[in-house]
């Protein structure tokens, strides 16, 4: 926010509503210690998380340790979140002294570490909320439940689908993959750029083929010596067949 706020000042646009349903607090806070084991993780965000929200929690191996997350009771800031909306084409502060939690219960602690929290929400005006915040966890290690099932989830689809797009877009459909957390480069269009870049090389080599085929045909011609054409066969002259009278046989 402090960044917005700065862009603000110094006249620069800034791109509307980018951090409406922020991440506020958190319990474990970013970057703390928990020294024993915890039931659940409490996000806290300026409005309630969409009911089709994504959290995960990977331990430092890799593994998921989340169950399904739920809503639950709202509390109040200690200290109270701004946000900038753009009406009449200025940007207006708003504070939220609310904080919306979204409880993610944690199955077990199997070592000890720094521990990933991520989550991807829809703020209420259709802006994507997704971020991460890691912990160091020091306390004993715990053992999964007897009926325990790493989860294998990914987003819903339809929270990394912009507006006036569709969730069948392949470069927005998540990847999934057991016991993995979500990549950050599944929100980036790197996928979309290799292809527009492979789609780009065929683009400009079919026209480089034609031409190479065009100069080699001309050069072929200029080459080829040109025809010489036939020479014509010299017809003898025919003998005459009328006999020359002797001159004996002419009149006295």
């Amino acid at each position: 926010m402090a960044i917005a706020l700065g862009l603000v000042t110094l006249g620069v646009a800034a791109p509307p509503a980018a951090a409406h349903g922020q991440l506020a607090l958190s319990d474990p806070a970013k970057d703390s210690t928990v020294d024993k084991p915890r039931e659940q993780l409490l996000l806290y965000f300026t409005e309630q998380p969409a009911s089709n929200a994504f959290f995960a929690v990977t331990s430092p191996s890799g593994r998921r340790v989340d169950r399904q997350w739920s809503h639950g009771e709202p509390k109040r800031l200690d200290e109270p979140v701004r946000e900038l909306f753009l009406i009449d084409g200025k940007w207006e502060p708003r504070l939220y002294e609310t904080g919306f939690p979204a409880q993610v219960p944690v199955a077990h602690w199997p070592e000890q570490g720094t521990y990933t929290v991520q989550y991807v929400s829809r703020a209420s005006d259709g802006e994507l909320v997704k971020g991460e915040l890691k912990f160091n966890y020091t306390g004993a290690m715990t053992k999964p439940p007897s009926d325990w099932e790493p989860p294998s989830d990914a987003p819903d689809p339809a929270l990394l689908v912009e507006p006036g797009q569709t969730s069948t877009d392949p470069y927005n459909a998540p990847v999934q993959g057991p016991q993995m957390p979500v990549p950050s480069s599944m929100f980036s269009p790197a996928p979309a750029a290799a292809a527009e870049s492979g789609g780009g090389i065929v683009v400009w080599l079919i026209p480089a083929v034609l031409v190479v085929g065009v100069v080699g045909l001309l050069v072929g011609t200029a080459r080829r010596p040109a025809k010489q054409p036939p020479a014509t066969k010299k017809t003898p002259a025919k003998k005459s067949t009328s006999a020359r009278k002797s001159p004996s046989g002419a009149r006295k």
